[in-house]
């Protein structure tokens, strides 16, 4: 599964067997799918959305540190086809048309990162979730394909894409169903019980005797009403199309980030000199995950003191301050790290194409979704055969991306 490149007691970790990187693609499908839920827990526990990402960011960034010095080796290896991370760091001078591509990919996630933690409120984890990966699918696996020089099987690749592209619209049709089912909740507001505290929808969503919980009817309109009162992002009432179209913007950026990986890793452009060593998956890395975090820090810090969508402003000793879910927040960036790092390990051994087959994380979001948030709870028969048709669909697209997996040759 794992192959070691080494000169002396160090080496290079390397993800070699097909097997090893369906592993590695599968486990960053469980993470990749679980942060989400995780800043969504947070935004609706009324924590400000740029103190979470502040503290996401510290440790996902760590978590690439991490993983770049443990298997990414400190010393000597192969320096003509696996250095180690340590003497790429030295070879800038050589090397830096790919730094530039792992770099611009960093931005890429960063953004889109930032811009999914709006949407999430706007939209919901589903549908935010939903979509931003099927235009990351449609987009970035057809790039990765070409790039990869048809390592994988087109027939079984893009038949998920397919998958991806009809789970889309039924994921569309889900939210206009619920959407029509909140509309009749509503409607029907004065059958329900009139009035709800803040106290009693915080037993209900995060723990409390089960007594003092039975006027909060998960899923009703009064449960909505005190969500809006209590989350961070107030949004009832403002326009779907904000956060649609923040969510097809996290899409498109997500769709750059594996692409341009992808290019850093492999240099499909021969843009260095010959001799070069192209950059180690654990080099990239570190480059990608270094210019994610200088750009979330920039931004989140200009948004303390000038806040977008109407969030509340705070402060740099306001966030300092702020220690209500921090753990959760930490936790959040490193799963995310993770995810991201052993997305890539996968993909540099069986094709960055199949390695795309993590943005079926929907799936994984959408039962984090049902499970914490009862999204879909008291919905319609419609609206819950539409739900399921949708995640048999993103099912069927994972096996398929992830069967269209080749081994790359290496060089």
């Amino acid at each position: 599964m794992m192959m070691m490149v080494s000169a002396g007691e160090l080496g290079v970790y390397v993800v070699e067997s097909k097997g090893g990187a369906i592993a590695c693609i599968t486990l960053s499908l469980l993470c990749l799918g679980t942060w989400p839920a995780l800043l969504a827990l947070l935004e609706r526990r009324g924590r400000l959305p740029q103190h979470t990402y502040l503290d996401y960011s510290i440790t996902n960034f760590f978590a690439a540190i991490f993983i770049a010095f443990v298997f990414g080796q400190i010393g000597e290896s192969t320096p003509e086809e696996a250095p180690s991370f340590i003497t790429q760091l030295t070879q800038i001078q050589d090397n830096w048309p790919l730094v530039l591509f792992a770099l611009a990919g960093g931005v890429g996630l960063s953004i889109g990162n930032l811009a999914t933690q709006y949407a999430l409120a706007f939209v919901g984890l589903s549908v935010t979730e939903v979509t931003s990966a099927s235009i990351t699918v449609v987009i970035g696996t057809s790039v990765n394909y070409f790039l990869d020089n048809k390592l994988n099987r087109a027939d079984v690749l893009f038949s998920g894409v397919a998958c991806f592209l009809v789970a889309v619209c039924l994921g569309s049709a889900v939210h206009s169903s619920n959407s029509a089912d909140v509309e009749a909740k509503f409607g029907k507001l004065s059958g329900d019980c009139k009035t709800v505290s803040q106290e009693e929808y915080c037993q209900r969503l995060f723990g409390g005797e089960e007594e003092e919980m039975e006027n909060v009817k998960e899923g009703t309109a009064p449960f909505l009403i005190a969500l809006e009162n209590k989350r961070a992002i107030k949004v009832l009432g403002k326009s779907m199309v904000v956060g649609l179209s923040i969510t097809f913007f996290a899409g498109l950026c997500f769709s750059l980030f594996s692409p341009l990986f992808n290019l850093a890793t492999n240099d499909q452009w021969r843009t260095l000199e010959p001799g070069v060593p192209k950059l180690i998956v654990y080099t990239a890395f570190f480059y990608f995950s270094l210019s994610c975090f200088v750009i979330a820090v920039a931004l989140n810090v200009t948004f303390l003191y000038k806040p977008v969508l109407d969030s509340p402003r705070s402060s740099f000793k306001g966030y300092l301050n702020d220690w209500n879910g921090r753990g959760w927040a930490l936790l959040a960036g490193l799963i995310c790290g993770f995810g991201n790092g052993l997305q890539f390990m996968g993909g540099q051994a069986a094709g960055y194409a199949a390695a795309d087959a993590v943005q079926a994380l929907p799936l994984v979001s959408t039962f984090w979704g049902i499970y914490l948030f009862g999204e879909y709870r008291r919905s319609s028969p419609r609206t819950y055969a539409l739900l399921v048709g949708m995640l048999v669909m993103f099912a069927v697209a994972v096996g398929l991306l992830m069967a269209s997996a080749g081994k790359r040759e290496t060089r």
